[in-house]
């Protein structure tokens, strides 16, 4: 009863950030809107016991690209005087895609079929634990590939940006 009551609260706060994000007019605004959108969604992983992925997602989206965002939203300065008008046509154009992309979305999903569950319900399918187990036992010559790969990328890098001695 408690996650039911968390899961409409934090799907409220989703959409109701998400809203926010698209209203507000102020773009600084509209970016920490969009972190708490994020923080609500991954509320959401946590309800799902995805507790890996929920602190990936605040780690990756709501650290490093809302700062990367607020920086070019910085960077660029925009202002109402320098900023392009749009036209009528423009903008009537767009609101007529964006209602066909609907229908499609629509049309698409109307001929899907349900999916269905099992009753059986793994407590543990989440855990950080399973995911490092199930890495280092099934997946550790690719896992152990990757690094190499990153590795040698990282000293090209290096090699790369180095000055050269004369």
């Amino acid at each position: 009863m408690i996650t039911k009551a968390l899961f409409i609260f934090l799907t409220f706060l989703a959409i109701f950030f998400a809203l926010r994000v698209v209203s507000t007019k102020n773009p600084i605004h509209s970016v920490l809107y969009l972190v708490l959108t994020f923080f609500a969604i991954a509320g959401h992983y946590i309800l799902l016991n995805a507790q890996f992925l929920a602190v990936v997602h605040i780690i990756v989206y709501a650290g490093a690209i809302m700062v990367l965002f607020l920086f070019v939203i910085m960077l660029l300065n925009l202002n109402k005087e320098t900023e392009p008008h749009k036209s009528v046509w423009l903008k009537s154009s767009a609101v007529v895609a964006s209602g066909l992309l609907l229908v499609v979305l629509v049309g698409a999903l109307r001929g899907a079929e349900a999916i269905q569950t099992t009753n059986t319900f793994n407590s543990n399918i989440g855990l950080i634990e399973n995911l490092g187990m199930t890495l280092f036992n099934e997946f550790l010559l690719p896992f152990e590939l990757a690094s190499i790969l990153l590795l040698a990328a990282m000293v090209g890098a290096v090699m790369l940006g180095k000055k050269s001695i004369k």
